[in-house]
């Protein structure tokens, strides 16, 4: 796991993080912490299409798994944030999920007493800064790692009885390119799979009825023509927890997103070029939902909130 040099990952670093992260001393009304979007009872996300922030305030998309994400090359659905530390400030001022500048949030904690020890234990004597806090919820979040599911037991422990038949059937479907063609961007490696290539594409999802893009996605950050409409390609361990699916949660089961696959998603002019049609039978796109069922690994142990004190 990539890990910054200017903050490794330490006990104390990690038990902050941990308090911070379901503390909703962070936002505006204190009513909202990470994990209300981020639950661990929900696979780390809130299993709602789109987030409510502070007031109940609407976000435009639906919130990913935290799980494993220490691995991933850059963060959130368009890739705005270049580090785990840096997604970990967004939210707290963004507008509609926690809404609290920076410098009031770090006033808040200054004024804690509480708070002030534990940053002392973390970071050394001195007054609390926003720095503290990101690398902090950061060194949390690198912990917040999920393996050992049925499918690493069969691919990479050689347990051949840990998947079912379907589900076997379902891995092959997922690998051959003719078929089920997913491993092109949920990659399967030799020794490991993140099932994710952390690059951006464009599936023609969430398209309004005037054939209209409702969210320009990596465009925004990037301003490349090719980059509209395109999101990034979230990793599949864990998903059967964590519906509903595709940026902003339009597909409702596993099975709705295979058969929009099997569409070819929704034509686009940014459509990318491994969307296409695919023939798979019922039976095959059942087979196909068992494999991802069987993604489903064990939870990271000490990620639940932390014992009161």
């Amino acid at each position: 796991m990539p890990v910054p040099a200017d903050n490794p990952v330490t006990a104390e670093t990690v038990a902050l993080g941990r308090k911070l992260y379901y503390d909703p001393v962070l936002s505006q009304d204190q009513s909202i912490s990470c994990a209300n979007c981020h639950n661990p009872a929900m696979g780390f996300t809130d299993r709602s299409a789109v987030s409510k922030g502070v007031g109940g305030k609407i976000g435009a998309r639906s919130a990913p798994t935290v799980l494993n994400a220490a691995y991933y090359p850059v963060q959130f659905w368009d890739g705005r944030a270049p580090s785990l530390e840096m997604q970990a400030e967004g939210p707290i001022a963004n507008p509609v999920e926690m809404n609290m500048a920076h410098d009031v949030a770090v006033k808040r904690l200054n004024e804690s007493a509480a708070y002030r020890a534990l940053f002392e234990a973390a970071f050394g004597p001195g007054p609390i800064h926003i720095d503290q806090v990101r690398k902090a919820i950061a060194s949390f979040e690198r912990t917040l790692l999920s393996g050992d599911s049925p499918f690493d037991r069969y691919q990479y422990s050689g347990d051949k009885t840990a998947l079912s038949p379907a589900a076997i059937r379902g891995l092959a479907i997922f690998k051959d390119k003719n078929r089920g063609n997913c491993a092109v961007c949920h990659t399967i490696e030799e020794k490991y799979a993140l099932f994710t290539d952390g690059k951006f594409h464009n599936l023609g999802s969430g398209i309004g009825p005037d054939g209209e893009l409702r969210d320009l996605g990596r465009f925004d950050q990037t301003k490349v023509e090719a980059d509209r409409g395109a999101f990034r390609t979230p990793t599949l361990r864990n998903i059967a927890l964590t519906a509903p699916y595709m940026h902003d949660g339009n597909a409702k089961t596993l099975r709705d997103v295979v058969d929009f696959y099997v569409g070819g998603g929704t034509a686009n002019p940014n459509l990318d070029k491994e969307m296409k049609e695919l023939k798979l039978s019922g039976p095959e796109r059942s087979d196909l939902v068992a494999f991802l069922e069987a993604l489903t690994g064990t939870m990271p142990p000490d990620s639940g909130p932390p014992p009161r004190q």
